[in-house]
């Protein structure tokens, strides 16, 4: 299985069949395309109607008008149950986001198709007097424009008609493979995109990652950090390099410190012969960095030193992973696509500070 990604440009440009869909229609309400089958048979769609969007009582369910229903809604609480696991599967990158509380939720994702922000420069200089009254500078902020788009990122996966009469029949679970790797796929979708150095443009906006973020600060790496190469002062000097360019550019941290697997247990040997500290910690004992992570997308001689801000990195966020049912392929096959709407959102300043070191 491999991951799709629709972008709807702010110029009325699409590109993918969902994007597609969503453009003509005016709105793709994920709701209506999760009907179930009701007790009495009847084909229903669950319908927010307002009100606390986490209760219960906000949602109302609405017969249709056809029998158009595949799944039971216990079977959609399988699906559910099992999109819901995979997610909380740890992804280093886009785990960190979250708990450091970098998340910039959208309201109405679907109606929403590229993200205008703003930056500022660097305004205002206080004065000193005794007085009080000497006129100071005249100044003001200066905004700039950009734009972000926002991919449908999903994933297909079909369930088979016969194959569903028999887990009913046998009164059995059913089976969830093809959602959960599905959603693994997304998951490492996002994942990628931000620790690769491929960027998305579409809609005016370009989409990019830690490795290719065009104002990020850059350290060289002289020799590999593996057993023929660095000592761990050596290691730790790189380090401290990194966290100077930090610095320099106005960005004190806290950081992550992310590494290629192929670092991980260069971490792990002793800092130094008859020394009762291994390398990694003594990377976590200095001042400002909050973790080390190993991440497998990372490529190999490639660090990355990231302050854990939202004006530095945070994650636009749409649309939850979650399941539709997108089509039936004759009488015996029916379509689903685990979608989400997400984009990591890699930031500087006007004046091109940014709080990403990438040392390769």
């Amino acid at each position: 299985m491999e991951p799709n990604m629709d972008f709807i440009g702010g110029n009325g440009q699409s590109e993918g069949d969902l994007a597609g869909r969503l453009l003509s229609q005016g709105r793709l309400d994920p709701g209506t395309m999760r009907p179930y089958i009701g007790k009495d048979n009847r084909t229903y769609v669950t319908m927010y109607k307002g009100g606390d969007p986490k209760s219960p009582a906000s949602y109302q369910s609405v017969p249709l008008q056809t029998n158009t229903g595949t799944l039971r809604r216990d079977e959609w609480k399988q699906l559910d149950d099992a999109v819901l696991a995979v997610s909380r599967q740890r992804l280093g990158g886009i785990e960190d986001l979250r708990a450091n509380g970098l998340v910039y939720n959208l309201g109405n994702a679907m109606g929403t198709t590229v993200l205008e922000y703003h930056d500022i420069n660097d305004a205002f200089t206080a004065n000193l007097s005794m007085d009080g009254v000497t006129r100071g500078e005249g100044d003001r902020v200066v905004y700039g424009t950009n734009y972000l788009p926002l991919p449908i990122i999903h994933v297909d996966f079909e369930i088979n008609q016969r194959v569903l009469e028999v887990s009913r029949r046998n009164n059995s679970a059913l089976d969830t493979t093809s959602v959960e790797m599905a959603t693994r796929r997304i998951l490492e979708k996002l994942e990628a995109m931000l620790f690769t150095s491929t960027s998305y443009t579409f809609g005016g906006g370009t989409i990019y990652g830690y490795l290719n973020q065009t104002y990020r600060n850059t350290v060289t790496l002289h020799e590999h950090w593996d057993a023929s190469g660095k000592t761990g002062a050596e290691i730790i000097a790189d380090v401290l390099e990194m966290k100077q360019a930090a610095i320099t550019a106005k960005h004190y941290g806290p950081y992550m410190l992310y590494i290629p697997t192929a670092y991980e247990t260069t971490l792990d040997d002793d800092f130094a012969s008859n020394y009762p500290k291994s390398i990694r910690t003594r990377i976590l004992e200095i001042s400002g960095i909050k973790g080390i992570k190993t991440v497998d997308t990372l490529t190999a001689d490639n660090v990355l030193l990231v302050q854990m801000t939202s004006d530095v990195v945070r994650l636009v966020n749409g649309l939850p992973v979650q399941v539709i049912e997108w089509q039936t392929d004759g009488a015996f096959v029916t379509k689903f696509k685990v979608i989400t709407i997400a984009v990591p959102q890699v930031r500087c300043d006007q004046n091109h500070n940014s709080g990403i070191v990438h040392l390769a």
